[in-house]
């Protein structure tokens, strides 16, 4: 069975696009056609200033979400990153393997190093690293298949390029996996900034629609959107992307296809308000389901403990694998 694996990162409040992007498709179809791994990757929450208490309570957050989206661990494998030591293990065996000029050119650090320059700081060292903490995420489990968003198959792009290097260079040991995602709605933009992927770092933003936002907030920001100058409705991504961000949000929750919806509106008044309730009726189960939950923390913490028992077990044989590959003595007693 092909193996899956992905992940969120508790660095602020999941949003919409989270949702449509990823996990949506996690529990509608990858949970379900595949041996699935889904994780809250909160090792990759610190490679910024953050406040721990605020790190913690978001993890619990995300692991509740998850399940509220439909997540069932009775068909996938739901637990967080830092309860299974092996993502740190291959971490700094991959990091042997990597090059300073791979991790230097990836996007997200050199927008993030370059902004921190402006300001006259720096970032963490692990800013530059995590890539191959993502890769040791992925590379520990065997994974075929990571659904992500566009603006993570860099370093889905730099997991294959480490699992052949160390595979060719110290014996077969990885899987080679491919990035995967949706085709409508992989990258949903931010209401105010149809430029900007509605990103969660951000705690608050009239262009972010969050899953636990009530219904009448999430009505206020879509009929707020920034749409274009035009009056009429069309689709069109790269001259009129505020419109285009409203079709393909509108069409990821009705099924539909942006350019055949389109043509149905002769005003954006009408679109935004359809838009608006469709997200509502889309979220709704999510934000129950996530109330009911909230209500039985004991249930989340046993399905965290249990998969990240599985998921142990999954990672240990390869991560001890490539440890042996690359030239490490294995402890005493270890093949007794």
């Amino acid at each position: 069975m092909t193996r899956v694996f992905s992940g969120v990162k508790p660095t602020g409040h999941l949003t919409l696009g989270n949702y449509l992007g990823a996990m949506r498709r996690w529990a509608a179809v990858d949970q379900h056609r595949s041996d699935a791994l889904f994780c809250v990757v909160d090792l990759h929450a610190l490679t910024v200033d953050h406040d721990p208490a605020r790190v913690r309570r978001l993890s619990r957050q995300a692991a509740s979400l998850l399940l509220a989206a439909g997540l069932d661990p009775e068909l996938c494998t739901v637990f967080v990153q830092s309860h299974v030591d092996e993502h740190a293990r291959l971490s700094y065996v991959l990091e042997c393997v990597a090059t300073d000029g791979e991790m230097r050119r990836m996007i997200q650090y050199k927008e993030k190093a370059a902004r921190e320059r402006e300001r006259g700081g720096s970032v963490r060292l692990s800013l530059l690293t995590y890539p191959v903490l993502m890769a040791a995420d992925i590379l520990a489990y065997g994974t075929d298949e990571v659904p992500v968003g566009d603006d993570q198959t860099q370093h889905v792009e730099l997991a294959r390029d480490l699992a052949v290097r160390f595979n060719q260079r110290y014996g077969h040991t990885f899987v080679v996996p491919r990035a995967t995602g949706p085709a409508v709605a992989a990258r949903v933009m931010n209401l105010q900034d149809p430029t900007s992927k509605m990103g969660k770092s951000e705690d608050t933003g009239p262009g972010i629609v969050y899953l636990l936002d009530e219904p009448d907030v999430v009505r206020k920001k879509v009929m707020r959107a920034v749409t274009d100058s035009g009056r009429d409705v069309v689709y069109d991504r790269e001259e009129r992307a505020g419109l285009a961000n409203l079709l393909e949000i509108l069409a990821a929750c009705t099924g539909g296809d942006p350019a055949e919806l389109a043509g149905g509106y002769d005003s954006y008044g009408a679109l935004k308000k359809d838009t608006a309730e469709a997200v509502v009726e889309t979220l709704r189960p999510v934000r129950e389901r996530h109330k009911e939950l909230c209500a039985d923390p004991g249930y989340v913490e046993g399905v965290l403990e249990d998969g990240a028992g599985k998921a142990r077990a999954m990672a240990r044989p390869t991560v001890d694998a490539a440890y042996q590959g690359i030239g490490l003595l294995p402890p005493a007693g270890a093949s007794r």
